[in-house]
């Protein structure tokens, strides 16, 4: 299938396309506030697939090809679009300390698509560096180079985030002591 595509023959194009598309879309809707936006960021993404995909050498890193090239077009959109949330928003509007490792093991042990809803009611500079450690596993660095910003600022995005998130878990009911 892959290589129909890679000489552009439409059928194979069209299923290619159907194969991916609700996986792909979720990783899109991590990413954004609207299904709308989710909807852009998959279109442009799968353009972007389709124009590189003769460049493609090793077939069997695909899906983990098409995932990078969906997840950097996102955080382009978000360069493009939301980056200056960030610059305006008050760090001490989201100062929050919580002490026990505990909160960590609810994250562990929760269904990950509500997980995911929760996250994605996070401002956006703390839903992308969210999305980018703890659901996509990009280490501090990689977000670094991939956000423009420092390691050292994508660590401490990511506690505020990631203290956001357990407050905000905590508004949907779920305590720590639920955890097994």
């Amino acid at each position: 299938m892959v290589k129909a595509c890679q000489e552009l023959d439409p059928k194979a194009q069209t299923i290619f396309y159907d194969r991916y598309k609700s996986e792909l879309i979720g990783i899109c809707m991590r990413y954004t506030k609207t299904k709308a936006e989710a909807e852009d960021i998959f279109q442009e993404s799968f353009i972007k697939v389709f124009n590189h995909l003769s460049e493609l050498k090793n077939i069997a890193a695909l899906d983990s090809w098409i995932k990078s090239i969906v997840i950097r077009t996102a955080i382009n959109y978000y360069h493009r679009t939301t980056k200056s949330e960030l610059r305006h928003r008050s760090v001490e509007s989201d100062r929050l300390d919580f002490d026990s490792d505990d909160y960590d093991r609810i994250i562990d042990y929760m269904n990950i698509n509500d997980l995911r809803q929760v996250i994605g009611t996070l401002p956006d500079g703390y839903r992308m560096i969210i999305n980018l450690h703890l659901i996509d596993g990009f280490s501090h660095v990689e977000i670094a180079e991939m956000l423009s910003i420092s390691a050292s600022t994508s660590r401490s995005q990511f506690l505020r985030g990631r203290n956001l998130l357990i407050k905000k878990l905590e508004e949907y009911g779920i305590k720590k002591y639920e955890t097994p």
